[in-house]
């Protein structure tokens, strides 16, 4: 038997898995590339009049950070210069989750230990993986291109945009491969790979704003997400930077190789640290436990959104000067509303921006519920007086609450370095109510989470393509034209109008509901289902 024995029948198993996952994932890239660039041509339907209102863009280094350079002056550069970015971070996203999904979890769960006893090679569980995510990372990249060519957009520009998202998805690929068989835990890859995706998105900012030559310039060069931009779609269609995520997926399935040759089955290059003899008071009960298993989850979120809240206050003095171009007013406006000043405007979008990744971090707190029962963690805490009720109210319980102090900590340090950076900014009190505001719909989503865990595990991770839907019709549904009635489905749309507006207390109020609604009809749910 060779080391890649059963590779294909585990690449079969694999697909049949993600049947729905993957294919939703790249539909919702597709809306999200193709809406985008059609409402931005109806705005710029031609150079002349994209490059009339691009200088300001251009040279402000808030969207620059934001989204990246642009590859030129043209109506086609500009159609895709907001899902340059956005798509290569998702597309990240994607490649992380696939090899996580098949690899780490696996092991975790103890079905790879199962499906080993079979004529099964020590490379196939990694390889078959590696394979599915890569040809995710394609298919995604390759339509998003073809999409783009078909709406008209120049040709050889349209195949530099699948590059960019090639790029990084490849990339990232690799990088995972290696995080999984570095780390014990899935939550440890996952730590590892997702940081390396903040960090990757903090160094490509810092080099896109910093003056071209220069040596923090030169720091985009280091970063996968930085090669995704310097493709420059549109404008210098650098296809060759294709190469540099190809390299690092090569460099990194090597090293994941290397040392899944030299791991036991379910360890890690990084031990898993032992806990304490006796626990404490704490864990005495299913929350304190629940809120244990969360404390690393919370910690990290914190920090990467104190950095992502500095940089967002810190740019808020340069966003006085869009309010003279009114095409890009006009398309913060449909994605942030039309209340208070650019700067209020400004903060309101990238505060929707920031409540979607906190949803997605409280969907992941909430669907470790599914997780628990895989690992044979509930079938132990059920054995002792604990009710399934407060087992599940334990993880909802965190799930919601973690969203609100990462809210908390966004709105102050905000308003904290956007004061101290422009007159003109909203102080702490308003960026702080700005934030605490989009709760209730960050609370609906993590309610739909936690009916699908409490009803079906098995479809439970349906949760993050609701997520990915409320992203992409609440936030870009305006921009991208679609019907009323279909905006209004996302939750995000019914959101106050803050800072700048009033408070829409029947809005929150409801959203309020819906999500309470949702979390005691998974609770009942849960308490009568057969728990595995």
């Amino acid at each position: 038997m060779t080391r890649l024995a059963g590779t294909a029948e585990l690449l079969r198993l694999a697909v049949r898995r993600d049947r729905v996952l993957i294919p939703a994932s790249i539909l919702g890239l597709l809306v999200l590339a193709l809406g985008s660039a059609r409402a931005t041509l109806d705005i710029y339907p031609d150079d002349a009049t994209a490059a009339a209102g691009l200088g300001e863009i251009i040279a402000n280094p808030a969207v620059v950070a934001m989204y990246g350079p642009l590859g030129s002056p043209t109506a086609d550069a500009l159609a895709v210069f907001k899902t340059v970015m956005m798509g290569a971070v998702l597309t990240s996203i994607l490649a992380l989750v696939v090899v996580r999904r098949h690899t780490r979890t696996e092991e975790d769960d103890g079905r790879l230990e199962l499906v080993s006893a079979g004529v099964v090679g020590r490379w196939a569980p990694l390889a078959s993986a590696v394979t599915l995510a890569v040809g995710a990372v394609l298919v995604a990249s390759a339509l998003a291109g073809a999409g783009l060519a078909a709406l008209g957009l120049d040709g050889r520009g349209s195949l530099a945009f699948a590059v960019s998202w090639a790029t990084a998805g490849l990339a990232m690929v690799g990088i995972a491969a290696l995080a999984v068989q570095v780390a014990s835990t899935t939550r440890g890859a996952g730590g590892l790979a997702f940081g390396a995706v903040g960090a990757a998105y903090l160094v490509r900012a810092a080099g896109d704003t910093a003056t071209e030559g220069s040596a923090v310039h030169a720091l985009g060069w280091l970063s996968p997400l930085g090669w995704a931009g310097r493709v420059e779609p549109y404008g210098a269609d650098r296809l060759w930077v294709l190469g540099l995520g190809v390299g690092v997926l090569v460099v990194g399935v090597t090293g994941a190789v290397a040392v899944l040759d030299r791991r036991d089955l379910g360890a890690g290059l990084l031990p898993a640290r032992s806990g304490p003899s006796r626990a404490g008071r704490s864990l005495g009960g299913p929350l304190g436990l629940a809120a244990r298993l969360a404390t690393g989850t919370l910690v990290g979120w914190v920090v990467g959104l104190v950095l992502g809240g500095a940089v967002v206050g810190s740019l808020m003095g340069s966003i006085g000067s869009l309010a003279d171009n009114p095409q890009m007013r006009q398309v913060l406006e449909a994605i942030g509303g039309s209340a208070g000043s650019v700067e209020e405007i400004y903060l309101a979008t990238e505060t929707k921006f920031v409540a979607i990744a906190v949803a997605a971090a409280g969907i992941g707190l909430v669907l470790r519920l599914t997780a628990a029962e895989r690992a044979g963690l509930t079938e132990s805490v059920l054995a002792t007086p604990t009710r399934r009720a407060h087992w599940y109210g334990a993880h909802v319980a965190v799930g919601i609450v973690l969203p609100a102090v990462l809210m908390t900590v966004v709105g102050l340090v905000v308003g904290f370095v956007g004061s101290r950076t422009s007159a003109a900014a909203p102080g702490v009190g308003e960026t702080l109510a700005a934030s605490l505001a989009t709760l209730p719909a960050v609370w609906v989503l993590i309610g739909v989470a936690a009916l699908l865990a409490g009803a079906t595990p098995r479809f439970a991770p349906t949760a993050w393509g609701v997520a990915l839907v409320a992203f992409v019709v609440g936030e870009l549904g305006p921009t991208m034209q679609l019907p009323g009635w279909v905006v209004d489905l996302s939750p995000f749309t019914h959101l106050s109008q803050l800072p700048g507006g009033s408070f829409a207390a029947t809005e929150a109020l409801a959203l309020t509901l819906l999500a309470a609604a949702l979390v005691l009809a998974g609770a009942v749910a849960y308490d009568r289902r057969d728990v595995t």
